[in-house]
């Protein structure tokens, strides 16, 4: 059986902690590599390796570092089909969604070129007599990613390519669920042109996730998963002295008023509460319809289209719609949750729990499920339920619905669909989660943008990508410096005003 082993140094690393885990085929429930957990002394060892690479990366020209970058985005371009099936065949996506994960990684890298122009610093002249001040930015040292199942490659990307390019050394400790992605994308960094040690892939679990947290030399942490587990990892991290920016859980709600174009919003209910097997944080998982003629017709154009859903393995070519969840646990959590559904009085519109593939019985796979006449106090409507289910809960009017978003304990994306500008607008002003559709189901922004949400959704000050993450990888320097002119000796002992 394949074993999967870490990267560090530039070289392929066998553990000898002897613990493993299993990766599974999700189509056939089959066990298909087996992945090497680090011990604590491996992590440690990692993380010190990492920064004697570091001093010298840091002192890279940030131009230099950005042509690692662009080299970077040439060879992910030219093995992403590859990694794309890796992708599929230990998440279980299909091929056209894992490639699409990539290239939102991809666009991040992308933007990272740009490095240079971002790194500035600002400078003031004369900001006393003979005094100039200026600000430098400078990398952290040593820092830590951890990243979730859900998106192999486009989170690790989003994590790795900022921190690199501001100078830093990162370790990443991704998913142990579906780690081989990681490790191809370490393999064309150091092709690229980035030296040994200054990425480290470290897989493990729990156990590793503390020693991060706890090693000193690790200055930040970047964090996507479960709340529970962001607010632990942000908690440990700020006590050890740490920044971090931990993402967590979401129930994202799609508000329809009655203006709206129902065949566009049922579209895009179908696309964003079902893609990728609703294993997605900007998921759409609650639709709002307003007032009951607007519910009662979309409900009407939505069944048909579930119906028509097909579900099946990435293998089994381009019209699948979506492929199985990543675990049998995670299976299993989704049709206990239905059937919670069911017992607190939600009417079950579409069944998907007898869902059955031939030749695949064993496979991860849900059937798609809708819910109607879903109540705030559900537990279907409070969970996040990470699968292919699509809540209704119906609203009499738009302040009920926007009401709804506002109270949730969640705020990482929200949608509203509508034809009136006014609408739109007081929604954008007035809602309190950190990314907004308008007439756009799954709000993610581009790469020259910041993703975070609000909440419960995200811990820390700073967001992912864009300009945010430049931040919170680098430190300012503030430098006051003065070459005297005419002022050659005598004590001062104050900041002298401009006259």
């Amino acid at each position: 059986m394949r074993e999967i082993h870490h990267w560090i140094d530039g070289q392929e690393y066998t553990g000898t902690s002897g613990r493993f885990a299993d990766v599974f085929n999700p189509a056939t429930g089959e066990v298909q590599a087996r992945l090497s957990l680090a011990t604590k002394a491996e992590l440690d060892h990692a993380v010190a390796q990492a920064a004697k690479a570091q001093v010298a990366w840091g002192a890279t020209n940030p131009q230099r570092r950005a042509r690692v970058m662009m080299a970077f985005v040439g060879l992910i371009n030219r093995d992403m089909d590859k990694m794309a099936e890796m992708l599929s065949s230990e998440h279980g996506k299909t091929f056209a969604d894992a490639k699409g994960d990539i290239q939102r990684g991809l666009e991040v890298i992308e933007f990272c070129i740009g490095a240079p122009h971002l790194l500035k610093g600002d400078f003031t002249d004369s900001a006393g007599p003979g005094i100039d001040m200026y600000s430098m930015r400078q990398p952290l040292g040593v820092v830590a990613g951890i990243t979730p199942f859900n998106f192999p490659a486009m989170i690790p990307l989003w994590k790795m390519g900022p921190a690199l390019a501001c100078g830093n050394a990162m370790i990443l400790k991704p998913s142990e669920r579906d780690p081989s992605v990681p490790l191809m994308l370490a393999r064309l960094l150091q092709e690229a042109g980035l030296p040994d040690g200054v990425l480290q892939v470290v897989n493990g679990d729990k156990d590793s996730v503390d020693a991060i947290l706890d090693n000193e030399t690790v200055q930040a942490v970047g964090f996507v998963g479960s709340t529970p587990i962001a607010q632990y990892i942000y908690e440990r991290a700020a006590q050890n002295g740490k920044r971090a920016q931990c993402f967590g859980g979401a129930k994202n709600h799609m508000i329809i008023m009655p203006d709206a174009d129902l065949d566009q919003a049922a579209d895009a209910l179908i696309g964003a509460g079902y893609g990728a097997a609703g294993e997605r944080c900007m998921a759409i998982s609650v639709a709002v319809p307003v007032g009951e003629a607007t519910a009662d017709a979309l409900i009407e154009k939505l069944i048909p289209r579930i119906e028509k859903l097909k579900v099946g393995p990435w293998t089994a070519g381009a019209d699948i719609d979506y492929g199985p969840v990543v675990t049998k646990a995670a299976k299993e959590n989704i049709l206990r949750l239905v059937q919670t559904g069911i017992d607190q009085g939600a009417e079950l519109v579409v069944d998907g729990r007898d869902f059955n593939l031939q030749g695949y019985e064993n496979g991860f796979f849900v059937g798609p499920h809708l819910f109607d006449r879903v109540t705030p106090d559900m537990d279907i409507y409070r969970t996040e339920i990470f699968g292919p289910v699509l809540t209704t809960v119906r609203a009499a009017s738009y302040e009920e619905a926007i009401g709804l978003a506002m109270d949730h304990e969640y705020g990482n994306g929200t949608a509203i669909y509508t034809r009136d500008g006014d609408t739109a607008r007081d929604f954008a002003s007035r809602i309190n989660i950190g990314m907004v559709g308008i007439n756009v189901p799954i709000p993610v922004p581009l790469a020259y943008h910041t993703f975070g949400g609000w909440k419960k959704s995200g811990f820390g000050d700073l967001n992912q990508h864009g300009p945010d993450a430049f931040r919170f990888y680098t430190r300012t320097k503030t430098v006051t410096a003065r070459w005297p002119s005419g002022i050659k000796e005598g004590g001062e002992f104050n900041f002298k005003a401009m006259d």
